[in-house]
């Protein structure tokens, strides 16, 4: 049961028309926890422009197969249920800015 709310929540936020940058991470990821300040920073970059939110891929495993989650952490931008990008590893929050505002730009000019 648990599960299934939290995956209806997921997919409800993912499909909103904010785009949603989802960090799947895991506790014992060292990198992963380099991720939770810069993210904070990002937040305070864009504001209410995006939500983050963090994913672990362990709990969840259904999402990260479904989205191929192969290591931690994965960053995934979405926006209205479409994935504009997904990348492994750790970014600073000025290179996340600046990938972010490209794909949205690309996203709406295709529209």
């Amino acid at each position: 049961m648990n599960t299934d709310v939290k995956q209806k929540s997921f997919n409800e936020i993912i499909k909103g028309d904010t785009p949603v940058l989802v960090d799947f991470y895991a506790d014992w990821c060292g990198p992963c926890k380099m991720m939770t300040p810069i993210l904070k920073d990002l937040k305070s970059r864009l504001g209410d422009a995006i939500n983050i939110i963090k994913i672990d891929a362990e709990k969840n495993a259904a999402a990260a197969i479904r989205y191929q989650v192969r290591g931690v952490p994965t960053l995934i931008l979405f926006k209205n249920g479409h994935v504009l990008w997904q990348q492994s590893g750790v970014l600073q929050a000025s290179q996340l800015e600046s990938v972010i505002k490209q794909k949205l730009d690309e996203f709406e000019s295709n529209r």
